[in-house]
């Protein structure tokens, strides 16, 4: 594993209508959270264009791009120049009509060390995402680095307690959620309120449960719907990092761009669990209906 510590990146970013832009803005925030000490770097979900996921548009999947492909390629050359691991976030193209929303995990010698599809796919106003996305089915599955095993998950995942627990008991030693959430704009500032805290809470919950660090990062700024029946998303960044008590170690502006390197001591985990034995008490033996989608 190497350090217990490792630096951790996170870059919280508007986005606009420039995927070019977009995209260079991305590599800029990423040199600086290198220059700063990461060897991790996490992006938020989507992060090359707008979330075009607030409508039903065809068009939109020309967006889309084969992995490995164009973005892999950029960022693999910035992860191997800068010497970090990369967590990216992207639109992929597998066939015809099979696209998915992968995250891919760029070794520092700019390999690919792995992706993860979406498995939890949304279908809510505003998040229209099960008409442009194919369930996952890579599983959950941790992917290994030489900065040691990543859990990533993506966005809507982050509610379901079984995706984490599955990423924990295959080893994960982080659990890492790329996101793209925020408040549809005419909500009323009690809702918003619950909306964040429930987001917060619930991954936090993840993060005690299964005695790891959870790392979120989200988008901020507002991005219109172009179809113009919503105010359009303010999306509300409060990127986080959780250690494995569910305790705050850093969270960010809700409207500010953020390129934060914080520390996250990997060696934590062993201590907490050793505290609160989780898993050594789970009933294992008595979890069978967990499968059954309800039970009446």
């Amino acid at each position: 594993m190497g350090n217990a510590n490792i630096r951790v990146g996170l870059v919280q970013q508007a986005n606009g209508s420039s995927i070019e832009a977009n995209i260079e803005k991305l590599l800029a925030n990423i040199k600086v959270c290198a220059a700063e000490g990461a060897q991790l770097v996490i992006l938020q979900e989507l992060h090359n264009s707008l979330y075009f996921c607030q409508t039903e548009d065809t068009a939109n999947f020309d967006l889309a791009e084969p992995i490995p492909g164009p973005s892999t390629h950029t960022f693999s050359q910035l992860a191997a120049d800068l010497g970090i691991v990369l967590v990216a976030s992207l639109f992929e193209k597998r066939a015809p009509g099979i696209y998915h929303n992968t995250a891919v995990v760029i070794e520092r010698d700019g390999n690919i060390a792995g992706k993860y599809r979406k498995m939890h796919i949304p279908d809510d106003p505003t998040y229209y995402e099960k008409f442009y996305f194919t369930p996952g089915d890579l599983g959950f599955e941790p992917i290994s680095t030489s900065i040691g095993k990543l859990g990533v998950l993506i966005c809507w995942d982050q509610w379901f307690p079984e995706a984490a627990r599955l990423m924990a008991i295959k080893g994960a030693q982080l659990l890492i959620y790329p996101t793209a959430i925020g408040w549809e704009v005419p909500d009323l500032e009690s809702a918003k309120q619950r909306q964040l805290e429930a987001w917060m809470i619930c991954q936090r919950g993840h993060a005690i449960a299964n005695g790891l660090p959870v790392i979120t990062v989200n988008r901020t700024g507002h991005e219109r719907d172009p179809s113009g029946h919503t105010g359009g998303i303010q999306f509300w960044g409060n990127s986080f990092v959780a250690g494995p008590q569910g305790e705050i170690i850093y969270r960010a502006s809700p409207d500010e761009e953020v390129q934060k390197v914080v520390d996250v001591n990997l060696d934590r985990v062993e201590a907490v669990r050793r505290i609160w034995p989780f898993f050594r008490d789970r009933r294992i033996d008595e979890y069978e209906e967990l499968t059954r989608r309800f039970i009446d």
